[in-house]
């Protein structure tokens, strides 16, 4: 079995355009630990799966909206904290692009045991509430 043709990454044979990678362009991954340690000191929300931190950034500096994740050594041996920040990357691929707000940096930090336990769809549920928290009511 063979997969699909494709002339360009991102394209079908017959031409569509794949949703992933239309998903969301501006979704930038946070690597330099000054941006963590920023993150740090704003906003966070704890759920029962992870903890979200926000950072509004300075209006000058309105790229996108960033993303970070982490994981302890308390979540467990490298297998498990790479499992638990697949399952955030996803959580977060999935609602940032339309809930995030661009000028602002989020982090998600792994739980022990939670997050890579906790069902897929009860993570989700957890994102959406926990930005509605961070963001306050809608104006």
């Amino acid at each position: 079995m063979t997969p699909p043709e494709t002339d360009l990454i991102g394209t079908t044979a017959n031409g569509a355009t794949s949703p992933a990678v239309l998903s969301c362009p501006s979704l930038t991954v946070l690597t330099q630990r000054r941006d963590f340690q920023r993150a740090a000191r704003g906003k966070r929300v704890a759920m029962s799966g992870f903890v979200l931190q926000m950072l509004r950034r300075p209006d000058g500096d309105a790229e996108g909206i960033r993303i970070g994740y982490t994981c302890s050594k308390k979540v467990g041996n490298a297998v498990a904290r790479n499992r638990a920040k697949r399952r955030l990357r996803e959580i977060a691929r999935a609602v940032l692009p339309t809930e995030g707000r661009v000028g602002h940096d989020y982090v998600l930090i792994g739980r022990n045991g939670a997050t890579a336990a906790l069902p897929f769809s009860r993570l989700l549920d957890d994102l959406h509430k926990a930005l509605a928290i961070l963001h306050g009511p809608k104006k």
